[in-house]
């Protein structure tokens, strides 16, 4: 049954209506502009707003989830990045099936990540599905570097390189990257929130303790500055989330910000409604920016 409101052609795939500037990682051409996930399995990141997550489940139905796809890619957001999760990876296929045309970016689940022969098994079923590019989840990469196990993360990465795949790392711990980096780890991205910290709800300093924190103060990344000045001379493709600090930063503010100080490609979850907004606005941002402190990778 299709959602109120909804017709047929709605949850197919649309033509491209919409250009949108991109890059490459890897052999895969990317829009600077990627769909995330977190809207669409209901993931909500709403502070002590706790009936969003429900709103959200609500409004996105299967047949909703199926529209967001398309216009997406109406929109020239050709690239869909997300974690394992059964619904979205069966709807998404779906959506390719019908002709949907996106790159696909997918993350084996953080508890698929804490046994390498299971990891082994779930990143096959993924390229069986349908994959282009993998990357390990910041939930799995967070708490390794934590627990001083790179040499854990690092068999993790060799097993999605070793589909010759792109692969990248995900964080919200900027400890991660520099470990990597520090290591030289080979792979074709990172993945790395980053947002300022300009906005009402934004923590002071005495209140940032982790890397990361949901609640009383939102934010996901605590060290703003430290992070754009260590990915300076970092020259692998760097996709930033959490760019609107989870819905605090308007659009416009958020994306200028992430793509002057470094950031390469934005994911950014989106309900279908602020879709053809966001890519506007990406394009208007892209083609004012003068001061960009970092070369663009990808």
């Amino acid at each position: 049954m299709l959602a109120a409101g909804m017709t047929t052609a709605q949850t197919s795939p649309a033509t491209t209506t919409t250009s949108l500037p991109k890059g490459r990682i890897g052999k895969l051409e990317v829009s600077r502009l990627m769909l995330g996930t977190n809207i669409i399995t209901h993931h909500v990141h709403a502070r002590d707003l706790n009936f969003v997550r429900n709103l959200s489940r609500h409004y996105n139905s299967e047949e909703r989830v199926m529209a967001t796809f398309a216009e997406a890619q109406a929109r020239g957001v050709n690239t869909f990045m997300t974690h394992n999760d059964e619904t979205v990876v069966r709807l998404f296929r779906d959506f390719r099936r019908r002709g949907g045309k996106m790159n696909w970016i997918i993350a084996p689940d953080p508890k698929e990540s804490r046994e390498a022969q299971v990891f082994s098994v779930v990143v096959q079923r993924l390229v069986d599905a349908g994959a282009d590019a993998f990357y390990l989840h910041g939930a799995t990469g967070d708490p390794l570097i934590k627990r001083k196990q790179f040499s854990f993360l690092s068999e993790l990465v060799a097993m999605m390189q070793a589909t010759g795949l792109p692969t990248g790392v995900g964080a919200h711990d900027l400890e991660v990257v520099k470990a990597c980096e520090a290591a030289k780890l080979s792979c074709d991205f990172y993945f790395k929130t980053f947002h300022h910290h300009k906005y009402p709800t934004a923590p002071e300093a005495k209140d940032i303790k982790g890397p990361h924190a949901e609640a009383p103060h939102g934010y996901w990344c605590s060290c703003p500055e430290e992070t754009a000045e260590f990915m300076k001379p970092v020259t692998k493709p760097w996709i930033g989330f959490k760019v609107m600090a989870a819905g605090a930063i308007p659009p416009h503010n958020a994306f200028q910000y992430a793509y002057e100080h470094g950031v390469d490609f934005i994911l950014a979850g989106m309900f279908d409604f602020e879709i053809a907004e966001d890519a506007r606005i990406v394009t208007e941002v892209l083609g004012g920016i003068k001061n960009r402190s970092r070369p663009w990778h990808g």
